[in-house]
């Protein structure tokens, strides 16, 4: 939102109405996350309001741009649209941003900066996700050793015991408790590779490209 602003700040009126538009949805977005969390909405409402926002989106991202800069941002958009209304499919489990997230793990962060980055993009992607398994087992006080080593020895796909279910209890039983438990799922292979295979997202993203996350790499 912050970069719509400035976007806007600085365009002329006709080219700020891109960024304008989708500072618009994205305020939506986080006030029908607030509205289910005051339980003034019920997760069926949350996602069909959701759904209405994406369509919104879709035709926003449809149009062509003169301005370059609105062509970069609807093309960040137009990557990252798998991604952008997550936290209203799983509320109260993943966040709107990726703020908090960085702070937790800046720390990693900087010492992959002072050894000089990783070689390879699976490498990079093996480092990310092992990097959140830590920080997320370290934060619920669990051997994290413990954690990867049960995983990688299991014969049979597992869940790991680091999702947190308390901020879901409204919607138990219901679609939500799947998605929030799929996010965490890595399933070890018996390959000699030793690869972990996806973890998915959300239920819809299962065939999006790009899930393979975790390499041995």
């Amino acid at each position: 939102m912050r970069r719509c602003r400035d976007m806007a700040e600085m365009a002329t009126p006709a080219a700020a109405r891109f960024p304008l538009a989708v500072k618009e949805l994205l305020q939506q977005g986080l006030s029908l996350r607030d509205r289910y969390l005051e339980q003034k909405i019920s997760l069926h409402g949350l996602w069909t309001a959701t759904g209405r926002l994406e369509v919104k989106l879709d035709r926003l991202l449809e149009r062509r741009y003169r301005e370059s800069a609105n062509r970069r941002l609807a093309k960040h958009l137009r990557h990252e649209r798998p991604y952008l209304f997550t936290f209203l499919y799983c509320p109260g489990l993943v966040d709107a941003t990726n703020n908090l997230a960085e702070r937790v793990m800046r720390l990693l962060v900087v010492i992959r900066k002072n050894w000089g980055g990783n070689r390879t993009e699976n490498g990079a992607r093996a480092q990310a996700i092992l990097t959140s398994v830590l920080r997320t087992a370290q934060q619920q006080d669990k051997d994290a050793f413990q954690l990867l080593v049960d995983l990688l020895r299991s014969p049979q796909p597992r869940l790991l015991d680091i999702v947190p279910l308390e901020p879901l209890t409204r919607a138990e039983s219901t679609p939500a408790d799947f998605a929030a438990a799929r996010m965490l799922v890595m399933t070890t292979s018996t390959q000699v590779t030793g690869t972990c295979a996806d973890i998915p997202l959300l239920p819809d993203l299962s065939s999006a490209p790009g899930n393979h996350i975790f390499s041995s790499a």
